[in-house]
């Protein structure tokens, strides 16, 4: 019987390959569907336990995060974003709001519009949040190369669906939120 809670690692491909096609002979790579699995919930651990001592869950975690990472967000955008409903959102916005993590403020032009800000104890949640990420992130990019790790990246990239151009706004919203650290440091 299986530990609970022991690491899985991948199955290894039938040394004949059987097992990487289908009936129809469609190949499916299990050992990349499964490496993705198990670094997803690797990745994720972490910040589950943390997110666990607030009573919030990965919802709270990805809302933190991008309202950290991209200050005056607005809640349309965070829903494109997301891809997730404006009822889904509005239960985790209004936890985070109430609980001091996130500040709406209207729009300067329209104010309809909404624009989140994470406070001071939002932004050391969404650290305390992207720490243990980052040193995972870290360990495994230690044992590449400069083309390995652009390797991964461009990999990545490439299975973020085209149509959300999601890949080039993540890479700008991470050097603009960086400047803003840098400007942020310089300060003090």
């Amino acid at each position: 019987m299986p530990r609970t809670g022991a690491t899985n690692p991948p199955a290894p491909p039938a040394p004949d390959g059987s097992d990487a096609r289908t009936e129809s002979g469609e190949e499916i790579d299990f050992q990349t569907i499964e490496l993705l699995f198990f670094a997803y919930r690797d990745f994720i651990s972490d910040p589950d336990a943390i997110l666990a001592r607030y009573g919030f869950g990965r919802a709270h975690h990805r809302v933190v995060h991008f309202v950290s990472r991209q200050p005056g967000l607005t809640v349309a955008d965070l829903l494109e974003t997301l891809k997730i409903t404006k009822q889904s959102l509005a239960r985790v916005l209004k936890q985070l709001i109430e609980n001091g993590y996130v500040n709406q403020v209207a729009g300067p032009q329209d104010r309809r519009q909404r624009k989140l800000f994470v406070t001071p104890k939002g932004r050391e949640l969404a650290l305390a949040l992207a720490r243990p990420q980052s040193r995972r992130i870290a360990h495994a990019f230690s044992r590449l190369d400069n083309p390995g790790r652009e390797n991964v990246l461009q990999f990545l990239a490439g299975m973020i669906d085209a149509q959300d151009g999601l890949a080039a706004h993540t890479a700008g919203a991470a050097q603009s939120a960086d400047a803003a650290d840098e400007d942020e440091s310089s300060r003090t």
